[in-house]
């Protein structure tokens, strides 16, 4: 099982429908996965038809799929966009501020990193070294 990550704490997976590989995005119903290897702008005449985009998080220091989510961002796309893997509490505010809404973690990881941790950084908007600069 899995849980759900977002700015108000934990919550179930709520999508049905399948997931596919870039390699089988014809045949996507709305979800997609993509791997930290792949390249997001192949995806430009899909994203009008794609509601929901996983990127995968091999290792929580491995930031390739950063890249990817704010490139995803900035080619327009506007669905929902999820990290999923090793990802840790402790980079919940930079998963926020490059694109991400929502982070999928393992029970396990839930259980080492309670919800507590994660709502704790939950105000991403508001504490980071550029809102600092600007004061």
């Amino acid at each position: 099982m899995t849980v759900i990550v977002t700015d108000t704490g934990f919550a179930p997976e709520d999508w049905t429908a399948p997931f596919v590989a870039l390699a089988e995005i014809a045949t996507h119903q709305g979800a997609l996965d993509l791997s930290n290897t792949d390249d997001p702008t192949v995806l430009q005449p899909h994203l009008a038809d794609l509601h929901l985009i996983r990127v995968a998080f091999p290792a929580f220091n491995d930031g390739r799929a950063f890249t990817i989510a704010r490139r995803l961002r900035m080619m327009g796309y506007t669905g929902r966009l999820r990290a999923v893997g090793h990802v840790i509490a402790d980079q919940y505010a930079m998963i926020r501020r490059v694109g991400f809404d929502e982070v999928e973690i393992s029970d396990d990881l839930a259980n080492r990193q309670p919800s507590p941790q994660w709502a704790f950084r939950a105000n991403w908007q508001d504490h980071h070294y550029q809102a600092r600069l600007r004061a």
